[in-house]
């Protein structure tokens, strides 16, 4: 019975003495300011030049999250891809052990986009930012419905711009809608930019669609969340949002895209959208 007694105050023992060092370590981790930083983004030079490749670096105490435009990383230490030239600000924001957080903003220029990048992001934001609006060049329908994986415009229900207002009395005719670099956002508003919605973009070249034909109906797919394009919603679905469209054409100029109604097969109904750079 004694040993038993003895045996078990060793191991409370032990467990205080193992226990005491880590109160001490936790104790002495005090937070810091954002002028005590040690954080650096710095563009990978390739013959001489800043290229479009950066090296994030956090030596401080604290968490990391790094904010750098079209994209978040959380590691300490990470090396990412800028997709265009010039001057960017990379965000980095830190968590203190007390749960204080601090912010630094550092500049990075970047003189070439010596690694390769998708297009698609110069052609949905420009230098940028850039505006997009409803393509009604030589009249032509910017919205309705056709046949999916055949049509690659309104080719049944076909509604003119003049017509937007009575379809999408939000946002209208008139509607127009910011592609920026800057978070990978959408702004849509009206008009007069009384009434705006912010979200979220990405898009994924590699999903494309067959037309059943052996050829390319489809050449990816654009996803939104929290904002859809102009007039993105339902109207067969209760005017349900649609966030993930097929992209049909996409370049420096135009901007068409796509959605099936679900269960849609070839012909069935698919809705489109037409726009044009402003």
């Amino acid at each position: 019975m004694k040993k038993s007694i003895i045996y078990s105050l060793l191991i409370i023992l032990a467990a205080f003495y193992a226990c005491d060092p880590i109160e001490d370590r936790d104790s002495n981790s005090m937070p810091i300011t954002a002028d005590e930083l040690e954080v650096t983004a710095t563009p990978l030079q390739v013959n001489g030049v800043n290229s479009n490749k950066v090296i994030l670096e956090n030596h401080s105490p604290v968490l990391s999250e790094w904010n750098y435009g079209i994209g978040v990383s959380h590691k300490a230490a990470d090396t990412v891809l800028l997709v265009v030239t010039g001057t960017t600000n990379i965000q980095f924001t830190g968590l203190n052990p007390d749960g204080s957080y601090l912010t630094k903003e550092i500049p990075v220029n970047v003189d070439e986009l010596t690694f390769e990048v998708a297009p698609e992001w110069a052609y949905l934001c420009g230098s940028g930012e850039r505006t997009w609006v409803w393509d009604d060049t030589d009249g032509q329908a910017v919205w309705g419905n056709g046949g999916y994986l055949g049509c690659t415009a309104p080719c049944w229900w076909t509604v003119p711009k003049a017509d937007m207002d009575g379809q999408d009395p939000d946002f209208g005719g008139d509607g127009k809608m910011v592609f920026s670099l800057n978070g990978a956002t959408i702004t849509k508003s009206n008009a007069s930019g009384s009434n705006q919605e912010v979200g979220t973009f990405s898009f994924d070249m590699s999903k494309t669609t067959g037309d059943g034909n052996g050829g390319i109906w489809a050449k990816g797919k654009l996803n939104t969340k929290n904002v859809t394009v102009l007039a993105g919603f339902q109207p067969n679905g209760g005017g349900a949002p649609v966030y993930e469209y097929d992209i049909l054409q996409l370049d420096n100029d135009k901007m068409y895209l796509s959605w099936p109604e679900p269960g849609a097969g070839s012909w069935g109904t698919a809705w489109f959208w037409m726009f044009k750079k402003q």
